[in-house]
């Protein structure tokens, strides 16, 4: 009896102590690797029962009876097991890692001398995509993409004037981007530092031969000797179609002329005729009458 009272006077303040401790059992992992969430298990108690379940509501359950020796679960993934015997070690292995998976997880132990429980907390890091890229007005591009936590991005040669920006997605990722002016010719590299708990990566972009320049300007040169063509095409079908339009004009009044003078009658016609009209002059004169007029 004696024992018994010492066993559950003990036993709050191991509770106290496990709980306390859960605060630093906090386990960080990145994704696509390896998590192992440890349970307290001393070999001198005689186990009875041990339960993982996760902070959330109808989610895994993983259980076992060592008097009956069988494992049980409940809406737990393929990757969630045991790592070793669970008997011996009733660790949790949860491969390959992934983003849902993250939370807080517990562990209860029943043996003859109580139970004890433990809280442990999973957090997947994800490392970013970094890339290193030329940017709109002569600016030089870094960008950390779909990192967790974000990326710290830093340039060498230091400058006071880069700029950041930041997107946050829903699956908790984040993606950084900062920019940065041309530096000074006489150093015709630029090198992007990137720190995560994942990575730390360095890229380096060469300035002196992949000038940013060059392209717009030849856009813009093309442009320009576009416009001229076009302009200079234009004038020249405007020429053509007025030159056009005014020799149409002119052919047109004789061709009307002729038409409106053969259209008259044929005693009209007598009447013009040029030879008729001569005949008449001369039969019309006589120099005596012009003499005695004189």
């Amino acid at each position: 009896m004696a024992q018994t009272w010492a066993v559950l006077a003990a036993l709050p303040f191991l509770l106290i102590s496990l709980v306390e401790g859960s605060v630093h059992n906090m386990v960080s992992v990145e994704a696509g690797h390896e998590a192992v969430l440890s349970c307290p298990y001393t070999s001198k108690l005689s186990l009875l029962m041990v339960t993982w379940k996760t902070k959330c509501s109808g989610c895994c359950l993983l259980a076992y009876r060592s008097d009956r020796n069988e494992t049980r679960t409940l809406n737990c993934s393929e990757r969630m097991m045991w790592k070793y015997s669970p008997d011996s070690n009733p660790a949790l292995r949860i491969y390959p890692v992934n983003l849902s998976d993250e939370g807080n997880y517990s562990c209860e132990i029943v043996s003859s001398a109580g139970n004890f429980l433990l809280f442990s907390s999973l957090t997947v890091i994800v490392p970013p995509a970094v890339t290193l890229t030329y940017g709109k007005s002569g600016a030089v591009v870094c960008q950390a993409s779909a990192g967790k936590p974000a990326a710290d991005i830093s340039w060498i040669p230091a400058s006071n004037h880069s700029t950041e920006e930041e997107v946050h997605h829903p699956n908790g990722t984040v993606t950084r981007v900062s920019y940065i002016g041309w530096v000074n010719s006489m150093l015709p590299t630029v090198t992007c530092l990137v720190t995560h708990p994942a990575i730390n990566q360095t890229l380096s972009l060469d300035l002196s031969h992949s000038s940013p320049s060059l392209p717009y300007l030849l856009i813009g040169g093309s442009a320009s000797v576009a416009a001229v063509i076009g302009v200079t095409l234009c004038l020249i079908f405007m020429c053509r179609a007025f030159r056009l339009r005014k020799l149409a004009h002119g052919s047109a009044v004789p061709f009307a002329t002729k038409n409106f003078r053969s259209t008259p009658s044929r005693k009209k016609r007598e009447v013009i005729k040029p030879p008729v009209l001569s005949e008449c002059i001369y039969q019309n004169y006589n120099p005596r009458m012009i003499y005695m007029n004189y």
